[in-house]
């Protein structure tokens, strides 16, 4: 059996290819867009893709499955678990096969069994894997969003992102029971989840890539509570608002991702373009923020390339408009990174990019840069409050924590959606945590026409390092 774990930093997100040498066969489980990759080791070690399968119905990333059998004719094997309203559109494509809990197939002679474990989703599976080969019991589960090491899939999502009303609890009540279940089989059971530190997809991954169910019985927070109603407590609490992308990646993994083929890569335009841009379409600046602050395009958005860029840009970014990307470098290859990062959570519009040229080309036009204003928490505090709007856009949990006194809560996720909230008589000053998301902010309103607008420097952990009141809800 030949076994090699795919991991995607930017999604802290796993996907696994299985192959048995004997006869060539292989399957990939929850592959994301990027195909490549898969189709590049198969081709490595000797196999043929021929199955293609994933655990559920994704939320932080367009699902790579149909994409992957298009390319290769692998058969998609799809969950048939579930309510009606959360089957697959495409369960009747040509190619497709239906798994129910207990559904046992090969792929050579590597053999699996699928469980429902319902919880993070209604439909989802995990798959046992047996290597026939050399044994005669499973080795390994893969669990996808169900168990990961030292946390477990959040049941919030069909809330929060995809809008269902009181789905919360329920969902909570079906992973305690599948825990329950699962946590009767063997303790040597490797497990092998499908996200790891920094997905939103839970509240305490471990950057561990795997561990075994005997460890996690005795370490994970969730198998160690025996009552279903403090486990549900437990498991909704402290849950951060998910990416705004996230339920949109559900509607569009349920109906079936568009295939995209061999993509055109983006290419370098002229500043002389940077008119028209503006004009039609949207400039997203992933230059620093501190580069961005000291001069950049009017009306372009800053989303900085880092290790939050996806969870960012799925939070603010309109996915029905051309993008052009000014780059942190002036590296070809960057830009080629920064689209396929946005491909996998559904920009599949990023149509061209420029370097550092395209702001000094914006200069030698003759036209002015924009900059963004900052304020320190000593300036905030002695303002009159009633005179300048604060908006924090930080979490929830952040904000029940404690939070400045006059402060308005507009999470990130929510922002683009409540700009009308957002007063233009008066001073506005944005704040989060640190800096990074309110920076972020910032941009977003100076695009939409703000102009009196600051971003609190060093944030609510500042303010709250002066020693500056901070008020806490009851």
């Amino acid at each position: 059996m030949l076994f090699h774990r795919f991991y995607d930093d930017q999604l802290a997100q796993a996907s696994y290819l299985v192959g048995c040498a004997a006869t060539g066969e292989s399957i990939v489980i929850d592959p994301n867009r990027a195909v490549d990759q898969y189709i590049a080791v198969a081709e490595k070690e000797g196999l043929r893709i021929t199955h293609a399968t994933e655990t559920h119905i994704h939320a932080d990333f367009v699902s790579g499955t149909r994409e992957l059998a298009a390319r290769t004719g692998a058969r998609m094997l799809l969950s048939d678990a579930g309510p009606p309203e959360w089957q697959y559109a495409f369960r009747d494509d040509p190619g497709v096969v239906l798994l129910g809990d207990g559904t046992t197939f090969k792929v050579g002679n590597v053999a699996f069994t699928t469980i429902h474990t319902p919880g993070h989703t209604p439909e989802h599976l995990s798959f046992l894997l047996t290597d026939t080969a050399s044994a005669t019991e499973p080795m390994g589960v893969f669990t996808g969003d169900f168990v990961f090491v030292g946390d477990v899939g959040r049941p919030d999502l069909l809330e929060k992102a995809a809008h269902l009303a009181d789905e919360s609890e329920t969902s909570a009540r079906m992973l305690y029971r599948s825990l329950v279940a699962f946590r009767r089989r063997p303790d040597h059971l490797q497990i092998w989840p499908g996200h790891g530190a920094g997905s939103a997809c839970g509240k305490g991954l471990s950057a561990v890539p795997q561990s075994t169910l005997g460890y996690e019985r005795r370490t994970n927070w969730a198998f160690q509570i025996e009552d279903e109603s403090e486990f549900v407590a437990a498991v909704l609490e402290g849950q951060t608002e998910p990416p705004a992308y996230f339920g949109r990646m559900k509607v569009v993994n349920r109906a079936g991702p568009p295939v995209i083929g061999q993509r055109r890569a983006p290419k370098r335009i002229g500043p002389d373009r940077l008119a028209q841009v503006l004009r039609d379409d949207l400039l997203l600046d992933t230059r620093s923020t501190a580069d961005f602050a000291a001069g950049h395009i009017p009306g372009s958005v800053n989303v900085p390339w880092s290790q939050s860029f996806t969870t960012y840009a799925g939070s603010v970014l309109p996915s029905d408009r051309d993008l052009y990307c000014l780059l942190p470098d002036e590296s070809d290859h960057t830009a080629e990174v920064i689209a396929q990062a946005l491909l996998l959570i559904g920009y599949d519009r990023v149509r061209g990019y420029l370097g550092r040229e395209g702001v000094d080309g914006w200069v030698t036009a003759g036209q002015v840069l924009g900059s963004m204003s900052t304020l320190s928490v000593e300036e905030l505090s002695g303002m009159d409050r009633e005179a300048v709007a604060v908006i924090d856009v930080r979490g929830r949990n952040e904000w029940n924590d404690g939070h400045v006194r006059g402060a308005v809560l507009i999470p990130l996720p929510e922002l683009t959606g409540r700009l009308d909230e957002i007063p233009a008589d008066r001073p506005v000053v944005l704040h989060c945590q640190a800096g990074s998301r309110s920076a972020i902010a910032t941009s977003i309103l100076l695009a939409h026409g703000w102009h009196d607008v600051q971003n609190l420097t060093g944030g609510f952990a500042a303010w709250r390092a002066a020693g500056l009141p901070v008020t806490v809800d009851e």
